[in-house]
């Protein structure tokens, strides 16, 4: 539950959501069997709300196939819901002690700065887990540890935009580094503005589908007020599309 909440959202704002959620919601069965409306109302204002159906379908998943149990194999968690390489090697490490390469971004940039010297990773690939894989410490306990240093460095240390490298560990072995820090500025893709954005306006619509909840809301009654008609409607298109909200053709609601 919190590594789907973590994906794109903050820990400080995560774990309060987080102890709600396990306080509601405290097994993958007990999940599965709630509503799609009640997960969407339970997910708030976490942002991304995609996560939270595909969260309720990795529940309804576990308890299907595997007894309500969250697998520990990583094929497994991968067949399921929502999960990508890394989620699903976070979960078999870190809850069930395996050993594993976890691969996040900050331990990318890490990667990319201490053993290629690249000031920046390129697009994630199947590389960046057999590079973290030939790094790892052989015992079990000791692997763990190292993966979440990796990821601990390059978010407090290792960063994307002003690195400190006089307090890293790694300094002394660091490629890049010693090739004199090239290239250093950020080649990240900027995130669009929220401001005015889609994403601002599908918000906006969830808002007032869950404080109406369990009532529907008039079509004619949805954002009226809303600068861009244009994109106020495909932000009610898209919702039902990702199956957040549902319409009978005059109303639109959660999805029951």
């Amino acid at each position: 539950m919190s590594e789907f909440m973590l994906q794109q959202t903050p820990v400080t704002r995560v774990i309060p959501h987080l102890e709600a959620w396990l306080d509601r919601w405290p097994t993958p069965a007990t999940m599965a069997m709630a509503s799609t409306a009640e997960v969407v109302q339970q997910w708030a204002n976490l942002g991304y709300p995609r996560r939270a159906l595909w969260l309720h379908r990795a529940a309804v998943e576990i308890t299907d196939r595997h007894g309500g149990v969250v697998p520990r194999d990583v094929d497994a968690l991968l067949a399921l819901s929502g999960i990508g390489d890394y989620t699903a090697r976070a979960v078999a490490v870190f809850a069930y002690g395996d050993r594993h390469p976890v691969v996040d971004t900050n331990t990318r940039r890490v990667l990319a700065r201490a053993v290629e010297g690249r000031a920046q990773p390129g697009a994630a690939s199947r590389r960046d887990l057999d590079l973290m894989s030939s790094l790892l410490p052989e015992d079990v306990a000791e692997a763990a540890v190292f993966n979440a240093a990796a990821m601990e460095l390059g978010a407090t240390v290792c960063t994307s935009r002003a690195p400190r490298c006089p307090l890293c560990p790694l300094a002394g072995s660091c490629a890049w580094l010693a090739a004199g820090r090239p290239d250093t500025g950020d080649g990240r893709r900027r995130q669009a503005a929220y401001e005015g954005s889609d994403r601002q306006a599908r918000g906006a619509v969830l808002r007032l589908l869950r404080s109406r909840d369990p009532e529907a809301v008039p079509l004619d009654a949805v954002l009226p007020d809303w600068p861009d008609t244009g994109q106020r409607d495909r932000a009610i298109d898209s919702l039902i599309a990702d199956g957040l909200a549902e319409a009978d053709g005059a109303t639109l609601f959660l999805p029951l």
